[in-house]
């Protein structure tokens, strides 16, 4: 097993042969689902953990098989291929657009195993005989379910619409994303937000300036401080609710506000709003008379945090340790893309 302390895991891999299924499919005349496989997938779908698969086969004859077992519609971007394991769990990483260290892979060939630790280090991988204990261990098992964490599966299957339509889309992609009839609400955090609050916190890596992780305990303080603003965003389009995707938490002093911390679920990268919850800050910060601050802890990851800060206007005038500090005049704030509907509460 894993061991405790690391990132939660965000998707669980699967081999498929003597791993999901007892027996090998393109050997042997009938395979049958491991015991506790089928209660162990909707769990953890429940406590929103995704799927995929990682396995070599017959594509075709292995879809089926999952369609007759009534489990296919658990498994994203499903990676059926002769390729070696590591590609194909690289894939499923780079296809739900998420990093490899938020990735478990589970599989009953030892070799197998070590060849996918070797290129991806960062994976956990597990024994099946590990499963029995999974539901207990602390990775695959979040604060608290949240109405996003129950749906995220389904968010991932209309986002992988959306992808399909946006590739297939001959034009200009603002064009594109005009279609889509984004709204972007933005508003301040209620005691209902801070269950998807937190878990924003944890999961959310790669747009995220600071990398800060608060506890719901801490997130409700913050409401109730007077010295405190945490927004909450979300977002929504033709195709259906991405939930809510951005939180930002801002320090109101005298003279300055200081951004404490800016995140973005990584599901709306591609969207083109990874700016408007800063812009809506900074309009804020204004409107009150006040300086903007914002504190970023740059690492490999959220670079295209740092790219944001700098291109609407923030530089950098101090540094605290790792803590970088950027300060915006506010004498150009940004508008909101023209495709984007946003609508931001008092």
């Amino acid at each position: 097993m894993p061991e405790p302390g690391l990132k939660p895991v965000k998707c669980l891999v699967w081999d498929l042969d003597n791993t999901l299924w007892d027996g090998v499919l393109l050997e042997d005349a009938v395979v049958r689902l491991r015991p506790g496989v089928r209660e162990l997938i909707e769990e953890l779908d429940r406590r929103g953990i995704l799927h995929s698969v990682a396995s070599r086969s017959d594509e075709a004859t292995a879809i089926a098989k999952l369609e007759e077992f009534g489990l296919r519609d658990y498994f994203l971007r499903p990676q059926v291929t002769w390729n070696p394991k590591s590609w194909a769990v690289g894939r499923v990483a780079e296809a739900l657009g998420i990093g490899t260290d938020a990735l478990a892979f589970v599989d009953d060939d030892p070799f197998e195993r070590q060849e996918v630790q070797f290129s991806l280090p960062a994976v956990r991988c597990l024994d099946p005989s590990d499963l029995a204990g999974l539901l207990d261990d602390s990775d695959f098992t979040p604060p608290a379910v949240t109405p996003e964490s129950a749906q995220r599966r389904l968010m991932y299957v209309a986002a992988e619409r959306r992808d399909r339509d946006e590739a297939e889309w001959v034009g200009p992609k603002e064009e594109f994303l005009a279609g889509l009839g984004m709204v972007f609400t933005i508003a301040a955090a209620t005691d209902d937000d801070l269950a998807r609050a937190e878990e924003l916190t944890v999961r959310t890596h790669q747009l995220n300036t600071t990398g800060r992780t608060y506890s719901y305990d801490e997130l409700r303080a913050f409401i109730e401080s007077d010295r405190h603003l945490l927004l909450m965003a979300s977002l929504d389009d033709r195709y259906g609710s991405y939930g809510k995707i951005g939180l930002a938490l801002v320090e109101q002093g005298a003279d300055a506000w200081t951004l404490k911390l800016l995140l973005m679920s990584c599901r709306v990268l591609s969207r083109g709003v990874g700016s408007v919850l800063l812009n809506h800050v900074m309009h804020r910060t204004r409107e009150a008379g006040r300086r903007l601050r914002a504190e970023l802890v740059p690492n490999e990851r959220n670079r295209v945090m740092m790219v944001t800060l700098r291109f609407a206007g923030f530089r950098e005038v101090d540094r605290d340790g790792d803590v970088v500090v950027l300060e915006s005049d506010l004498a150009r704030v940004p508008p909101p893309p023209v495709y984007v509907d946003v609508r931001a509460s008092a």
